[in-house]
């Protein structure tokens, strides 16, 4: 039998997409400075198209960075030549709906209390502080972007994954993994006003081209096609007045309501959770009109799971399966039929619940989806604690819908989560796995709880040097403290101010923290506090510019979103600068290198504290507040605790989510936030940093670093070894500054401080030296100019830390490879702390 016409049509149209896709020209490092720089050029948009698909522009809403990285080469003036347990406590007074699973242990054991000490569970989501934000910054309630369609008042999460919702258009898709959810808004063959549901298989991606410069020849990105509206929940009542809007105050979901015009009472409202096992629409008062723009090539009835619910088998043209479920408030038979091959349109008036699901499992799969139809999620909970060295954290959901209280909520769980599930949480899961866009195959898990496992937490970790095996490297030889006296007076001398009064509160931090990091070694390290003592005294007052609010362009608290931001954009009405700061991108990043420069500072100068708590405090509240309910911030703004690692996107609207590219500095955010807990003896915040650790090392090993046994990402792309830039809707082997493979790698390495041993084991840094930077690779690293080499060689520490000794300790050691971020001195007392330099 011919393939349909539209399938004809389908292959050539995706085939004509992916060749334009293919051609599209990658970044360039024009390697200007900051001021000179022009935006670059960047496919954050390849639209493959499929029947129902929206052919999309290129997306440029997102900001574009500048020439210069993110972190990498030399963005400061080089250094001149002459950087699921049983809840014990639950504390519901601060926090309702992110709770505590056992007390606290704040104070220090005396000696013969240690063991039992040892043993204290340490909850992680106590608040950090519910003070008012400092007075030095400023409220503005003019934020340039506005809070579109979102009913409730308080804060909103701005960076996580329902924003599309009330960002631009309001059409950008919300990808829940593993189902994605956008607003038809008119769009596609169906021309709908509904909610559009899409899920997408391995065979419908479009792929780059290879990589010709790596082993393996890898694709250099892949991408889900956008637009595609498989099934759309929608009623006969709207049109082109409909009015999208969105609760978003709880933490990890959002609310999102379609009524035919404003006003209205009658309305469709979706409960929209990440890893939710059915798209669940509830209808006040409208006549439902389920369509496809895939066409319905047949519908049936297909009996009923229990009394009140009444379930249809939908097949598409493309050979996908649907099932259907129709609760009536009135319990009627709702007697859905098909209009055409667009529109399956039930009885006017309707009230009640409906509920779709893709089915690739058969009769197995729709025995699992009967059991648990007519129930969907209302609140979600996460809960964590750390006992010694191990953590624990859990998600669990409140249910709604149709005997609720007799049937099991069945939602998809990640990889990450599967493999670090408990006992009891592992036996509940099914053999019903559905793809993801970007992090493989999610699995069902039957129950409202789940409870997730990290053992080996690095509790021991301090600001020295630190290996799985070595631990904590406080003391280094006599020799090679010599050899850091001989260099910091050098580093030491630099112009302090100048490098860290700047216009850019990324590069102002990135400078703090190599300063502190600098001082803390020549102090402790080295052993040498008089000679750290003025350098010291310098860093107070270059810190003391940015916590008295006194920089170039000085934060502001945002009454909008309810976020501390740079006045920057405000100031040049340019959405992009620093990075997109003041649409709270980044925040992460920026935040985390002021939050790590006040702990060096605070341990070794505790006087220092007390005048500069509060401010450090509210740079943790913004980018990630431990509670839901302080009304001044939105709780973990970065850190997404369903994916277990951060998003770096803000308020920009973009049809291929959110996405994070500097792995290395998200684990930067939760090492800073562990050592600020730990001085100024914050437990539960010392305790998050180090859970968050735990989790960051899971999700990095599942879907960033990319070793041969890498499942989750396609087996033609892993050869890349790190995922570059990683969206919800695809993956990008490149970068936002260019494509050389020191930038791509190496966003993902800097900082190296201590955590990056816990993150970045030998297996893989060997695996990506050997393929790009050792001597006979693609790229070597003795080739590489500017700030980038001294990142690498920094990491080659991990694997060979006398060779790293020995390029940082060389005779003829250039100071244009140490970038604005980084010491030759940490370098050298790095190296030595893993086993470098001499005895």
């Amino acid at each position: 039998m011919a393939p349909p016409s539209w399938f004809i049509t389908t292959v050539l149209i995706w085939l004509q997409a992916a060749e334009i896709a293919c051609a599209l020209p990658r970044p360039s490092l024009n390697g200007r400075s900051q001021s000179e720089a022009e935006p670059v050029s960047f496919k954050t948009q390849y639209p493959p198209v499929i029947p129902g698909a929206r052919i999309l522009a290129p997306d440029t809403t997102g900001v574009i960075y500048t020439s210069l990285e993110r972190g990498g080469r030399p963005s400061l003036p080089p250094f001149p030549t002459v950087t699921e347990s049983s809840p014990v406590a639950t504390n519901y007074r601060y926090n309702p709906l992110v709770t505590a699973t056992s007390s606290s242990t704040t104070s220090t054991p005396c000696p013969e209390s240690r063991l039992a000490a040892a043993m204290t569970s340490q909850n992680v989501f106590q608040p950090v502080s519910m003070s008012a934000i400092p007075s030095n910054i400023q409220t503005r309630n003019d934020h340039p972007v506005p809070r579109l369609g979102i009913r409730s008042s308080g804060p909103v999460s701005t960076n996580k994954f329902f924003a599309g919702f009330f960002l631009g258009s309001q059409t950008s898709a919300a990808f829940t993994h593993p189902y994605s959810l956008a607003w038809a808004k008119g769009n596609g063959n169906a021309q709908s006003w509904g909610m559009a549901i899409s899920h997408i298989e391995a065979g419908m991606l479009a792929y780059g081209p290879p990589e010709d410069r790596l082993p393996g020849h890898p694709v250099s990105y892949y991408i889900n096609p956008v637009g595609l509206q498989s099934m759309i929940l929608s009623a006969a009542e709207l049109g082109n007045s409909t009015v999208v809007s969105t609760d978003a105050s709880q933490p990890m979901s959002a609310q999102v309501t379609l009524q035919p015009r404003n006003g209205t009472s009658s309305n469709i409202t979706f409960p929209i959770f990440q890893g939710m096992g059915y798209v669940t629409g509830i209808y006040t008062n409208l006549q439902p009109l389920i369509q496809s723009s895939i066409f319905f090539r047949n519908v049936v009835t297909a009996g009923s799971p229990r009394v009140g619910i009444f379930k249809y088998r939908a097949t598409l043209e493309d050979n996908t399966s649907w099932l259907i479920y129709v609760i009536p408030s009135n319990g009627t038979d709702p007697n859905l039929h098909l209009d055409s091959n667009t529109n399956l349109r039930g009885p006017a008036g309707f009230s009640g619940i409906i509920q779709v699901a893709k089915n690739p499992a058969g009769d197995s799969g729709e025995k699992f989806y009967d059991n648990s139809s007519g129930v969907y999620p209302l609140s979600v909970n996460v809960t964590g604690s750390v006992t010694s060295n191990t953590g624990t954290y859990g998600l669990s959901w409140k249910k709604g819908g149709k005997d609720a209280a007799s049937t099991p909520l069945l939602m998809f769980a990640l990889p990450h989560h599967v493999s670090s599930f408990d006992n009891s949480t592992q036996s509940r899961k099914i053999a019903l796995q559905l793809r993801t866009t970007t992090k493989g195959n999610a699995t069902a898990v039957i129950g409202e709880n789940w409870t997730m496992v990290e053992p080996d937490l690095p509790t021991d970790m301090g600001f020295a040097p630190w290996s799985p095996s070595k631990g904590n490297v406080a003391t280094l030889s006599a020799a090679a403290k010599q050899v850091l006296l001989n260099v910091a007076p050098t580093e030491l001398q630099q112009n302090m101010s100048a490098q860290t009064d700047l216009n850019s509160m990324y590069y102002s931090g990135k400078a703090l923290s190599k300063f502190a990091t600098l001082i803390y070694t020549v102090n402790t390290l080295a052993n040498n506090p008089s000679l750290a003592a003025p350098a010291l005294a310098t860093l107070k007052n270059c810190f003391a510019e940015f916590a008295n609010n006194k920089q170039q362009f000085p934060l502001v608290y945002d009454n909008v979103w309810k976020g501390i931001v740079s006045s920057a954009s405000y100031v040049t009405g340019d959405s992009g600068v620093d990075f997109g700061n003041s649409y709270y991108n980044d925040h992460h990043f920026h935040y985390g290198y002021f939050i790590h420069a006040a702990a060096i500072i605070g341990s070794l100068d505790p006087s220092w504290l007390a005048q500069n708590k509060d401010y450090v405090n509210a740079l943790v509240r913004d980018a990630g507040n431990s509670v839901s309910n302080d009304p001044l911030f939105p709780f973990s703004r970065a850190f997404d605790w369903f994916h277990g690692h951060s998003w770096a996107k803000g308020l920009f609207e973009s049809f291929d989510g959110k996405d994070e590219e500097s792995t290395s500095e998200d684990a930067m955010f939760a090492y800073a936030v562990k050592m600020w807990g730990k001085t100024v003896g914050d437990a539960s915040m010392e305790a998050r940093g180090n859970l968050m650790l735990g989790i960051l090392r899971r999700s990095f090993h599942n879907y960033f670093y990319m070793e041969p046994n890498n499942t989750n990402q396609p087996s033609n792309f892993i050869a890349n070894k790190v995922t570059g830039i990683l969206f919800e809707n695809k993956v990008d082997h490149t970068t936002y500054f260019g494509n050389n493979l020191e930038y791509i790698e190496g966003i993902h390495m800097l900082p190296l401080m201590p955590n990056s041993a816990y993150l970045r084991n030998k297996n893989f840094v060997s695996q990506e030296w050997n393929a790009m930077f050792a001597s006979n690779a693609s790229d070597p690293a003795q080739n590489v100019e500017g700030g980038w080499k001294g990142v690498l060689y920094a990491n080659l520490a991990l694997i060979d830390p006398n060779a790293s000794w020995n390029f940082f300790s060389q005779s003829n050691f250039s100071y244009s490879w140490i970038d604005g971020g980084a010491s030759r001195t940490w370098y050298l007392a790095y190296a030595a702390g893993l086993g470098g330099g001499p005895a």
